[in-house]
């Protein structure tokens, strides 16, 4: 009987402990299904919204994972950009976004700019987006890719880190891309690139 109870009493801790660990997840993992949040500035104004199918809340790494992804951008509470991705984290108190996989960018001032990339990167306090991995912003007019970009939301110029392959999607033939050992800044607004080296020296200047 002894040999019995002990046994017993063993099963029972274990069986116990499972269960005491499963509770614990799902508290400290919670499951979402189609988040739409917002996210506001101090001020008051809407800084982005954010839409998942799928999420996951971590409480102890308070981090919020989420899936398929869209993300609207705001500037004066209205859209400015729209962000698409496979996956997505926000963490910090909800000032750190990444996004992963088949990330891509538009731009609503000129809807034909579309911007793609393996992962994207925005601490929201700043005004710059980090993107890294097969970068490639298209357009009627141009065509530039490279492993890192940076896009500053204020100034409206997308930095492209070197090596920078382009091409001109205007012309007549297609020439294929041409390699640029300089950095590559594209202005949005006045639809314009410059190629320019380390030592400040512009080597182009190009509007389309």
């Amino acid at each position: 009987m002894n040999r019995f109870y002990k046994l017993f009493l063993i099963t029972t801790i274990i069986i116990g402990g499972c269960k005491t660990r499963d509770i614990e997840d799902k508290i400290t993992n919670q499951s979402i299904n189609s988040l739409n949040m917002n996210i506001f500035s101090n001020e008051g104004n809407k800084l982005l919204s954010i839409e998942s199918p799928y999420s996951r809340y971590d409480r102890e790494k308070n981090t919020l994972n989420l899936n398929e992804t869209t993300i609207n951008l705001f500037q004066n509470n209205e859209s400015e950009y729209i962000i698409n991705s496979d996956k997505s984290k926000l963490s910090n108190n909800n000032t750190l976004l990444e996004l992963s996989g088949n990330v891509s960018v538009k731009t609503l001032l000129k809807q034909e700019d579309k911007l793609y990339s393996n992962s994207f990167k925005w601490d929201i306090k700043n005004s710059e987006f980090l993107l890294i991995g097969n970068v490639l912003f298209q357009n009627d007019s141009i065509t530039l890719s490279s492993n890192k970009a940076i896009l500053n939301k204020k100034n409206k110029i997308i930095e492209f880190y070197n090596p920078v392959k382009y091409k001109f999607n205007n012309s007549n033939k297609d020439s294929g891309y041409e390699v640029n050992s300089e950095n590559a800044y594209y202005d949005i607004d006045k639809k314009s690139v410059i190629f320019r080296s380390k030592e400040e020296r512009v080597r182009s200047k190009i509007y389309f």
